[in-house]
C-alpha cells in the first residue's frame, strides 16, 4: 500500500493504499491508550463476525460504536445486537476508518479482505483483532506483519483455542517435557465441499458485489457465495479458491497447526519440507481442495501431519517417540495415561500465556498495550503453514521451504504462488 495520506484523504481513493502513519487521536498511542472503556467497530458482519461482537459486548470495558458490511441485510442483523445509531453503519470501510473516535477494531470479512483492511487500519492507527486464516497468501501476511510492527499496534488473531484451559494444558505438558521426546503431531481437521455449477443470478439490491470482491479477481454473482452451504452452515466462499486459496485446510485448520506450533514451540519458524496429496473437485463452483493428507518436517526432524477427519480424529494429537505414548487437545483434552492429565506445573517449570476468554484478552491488551496471546508474529506464521500446506496440494509434489526468508528454495513455479495479483485498485 503505497502513498503517504490523512485519514480524511483516504475517503477519496478507491483503494486501501497508504502507507504513511495517519492523522490520528493521540490517545490511541503507548502511554495514553484507552483506559476505561475500548471503542470498537465490526467490519464484516456475518455470522463469525457477530458471535465475536457479542463477546466484546458482553466485556464491560468494551462498547461497539460503530458496523460496517456490503451486505446490508447482515448489517442490520447485526445491529439489532449492536444498536449503533444508524448514522454509524457503513458500507465501505474505508468511510469507518475515518472516524476519529474508533480504538480498534473487529476483521470478520472473507479471508481475501483481511490483510487489505487490517493494514489500512493499522495504518490508521487503529488495534486490530482478525479472525482466521491470517491472510490469503504469505506474501500479504508478511505485509501485514510489517504493518503492525510499524504502527506499533496491537494484534489479536481469531484462532480462540489458545484461550481455553484444556489446550494451553496439554501444549504445557509438551513443552516441559511430561510427555517425553514428541517427535511427531497428528491433527484431523475437516475436509472441504463440492458442489454443482451454478449459474450467475443478479446482483440483490442490498448487496455491493463489486466492493464485497474488492482485491479478488472478480467472478459473476452466485447467491451460494456469499450464503450458507444447504445443510452445512458455511458460506459458500470458503470453498471457492479466489476467495480463500488455500480453502478449508487452512479456513479451519490453521486452529489445529496454531496449537501444534504452541505445544512444539515453533512459533517463531517452520517446516523445511512439506509433502502430500489432495483430492480436488472435478466440476462444479467449488474448486478447493475436499481430502488431504500433508506431512510437514521441521529442521530437527519432528513432523506435523494434518489430514481430513475422515482419516484421523478431529484435533491435536502430540505422539512420543514411542508410538505409545500420547495427549490431545481441541475443546477438550485425553492422554493415553490420564494420569498425565494430573500433573500440576513446578513453578520451575515453562508456564504458556494464560487466557480464558479470546475477546478479553484482546481489550485487556488495548489498554495494557502488552502483547496477545495470538500476536501477528504468531498469526503469521501458522497461517502460513497452512498456505504453504495448500500450495504442495494444488502442485502435487514436496517442497522445500525456509523459514527464514519465507521462499521455496531452488523452486520458481512454487514461490509463483506465494502471492497473486490483486484487481486494481488495491494493492498491499
Amino acid at each position: 500500500m503505497q502513498s503517504s495520506i490523512s485519514r480524511r484523504q483516504l475517503l477519496k481513493l478507491g483503494a486501501a493504499a497508504v502507507a504513511a502513519p495517519m492523522i490520528v487521536p493521540s490517545r490511541l498511542f503507548g502511554q495514553n491508550a484507552p483506559s476505561e472503556q475500548v471503542n470498537l467497530a465490526v467490519i464484516g458482519t456475518g455470522g463469525k463476525a457477530t458471535n465475536g461482537m457479542q463477546n466484546f459486548i458482553n466485556h464491560t470495558q468494551a462498547k461497539v460504536v460503530a458496523l460496517c458490511d456490503v451486505n446490508r441485510n447482515n448489517l442490520e442483523k447485526a445491529n439489532l445486537i449492536a444498536k449503533v445509531p444508524k448514522e454509524r453503519c457503513y458500507e465501505d470501510f474505508r468511510d469507518l476508518l475515518a472516524c476519529s473516535d474508533i480504538d480498534a477494531v473487529l476483521v470478520g470479512t472473507p479471508d481475501h479482505w483481511h490483510v487489505p483492511i487490517s493494514i489500512a487500519a493499522a495504518q490508521a492507527g487503529i488495534d486490530i483483532y482478525c479472525e482466521k486464516p491470517l491472510s490469503n497468501t504469505v506474501a500479504e501476511g508478511r505485509a501485514l506483519v510489517n504493518a503492525v510492527h510499524k504502527y506499533k499496534r496491537i494484534f489479536q488473531h481469531g484462532t480462540q483455542l489458545r484461550s481455553q484451559i484444556c489446550t494451553r494444558k496439554v501444549c504445557e505438558l509438551v513443552r516441559n517435557g511430561y510427555l517425553g521426546n514428541v517427535t511427531k503431531v497428528v491433527i484431523g481437521s475437516p475436509a472441504g465441499h463440492a458442489t454443482s455449477d451454478h449459474p450467475v443470478q443478479p446482483v440483490p439490491e442490498w448487496l455491493n458485489w463489486d466492493l464485497w470482491q474488492g482485491p479478488a479477481q472478480p467472478m459473476g454473482y452466485r447467491p451460494i457465495i456469499i450464503g450458507d452451504i444447504p445443510g452445512k452452515g458455511l458460506r459458500g466462499w470458503y470453498f471457492v479458491s479466489r476467495f480463500s486459496l488455500a480453502g478449508w485446510m487452512a479456513g479451519y485448520g490453521v486452529h489445529d497447526i496454531d496449537l501444534a506450533q504452541w505445544g512444539l514451540g515453533t512459533e517463531n519458524t517452520g517446516p523445511v519440507t512439506v509433502e502430500g496429496k489432495g483430492v480436488f473437485p472435478e466440476s462444479g463452483l467449488f474448486n478447493t481442495v475436499l481430502t488431504y493428507d500433508l506431512e510437514f518436517t521441521y529442521a530437527d526432524g519432528r513432523k506435523i501431519i494434518i489430514t481430513d477427519t475422515g482419516k484421523n480424529r478431529h484435533g491435536v494429537t502430540f505422539h512420543h517417540e514411542n508410538g505409545k505414548d500420547w495427549l490431545y487437545c481441541r475443546s477438550d483434552y485425553d492422554a493415553s495415561d490420564r494420569d498425565l492429565l494430573r500433573i500440576k506445573l513446578k513453578d520451575s517449570d515453562t508456564h504458556l500465556y494464560e487466557s480464558n476468554l479470546h475477546e478479553r484478552n484482546f481489550i485487556e491488551c488495548v489498554k495494557s498495550r502488552k502483547q496477545t496471546i495470538t500476536p501477528i508474529d504468531v498469526a503469521h506464521r501458522s497461517t502460513s503453514i497452512c498456505l504453504i500446506g495448500g500450495i504442495c496440494l494444488k502442485l502435487g509434489r514436496k517442497l522445500h521451504w525456509d523459514p527464514n526468508t519465507e521462499k521455496f528454495i531452488n523452486d520458481d513455479e512454487a514461490n509463483k504462488l506465494l502471492s497473486y495479483n490483486m484487481r486494481k485498485p488495491w494493492q498491499v
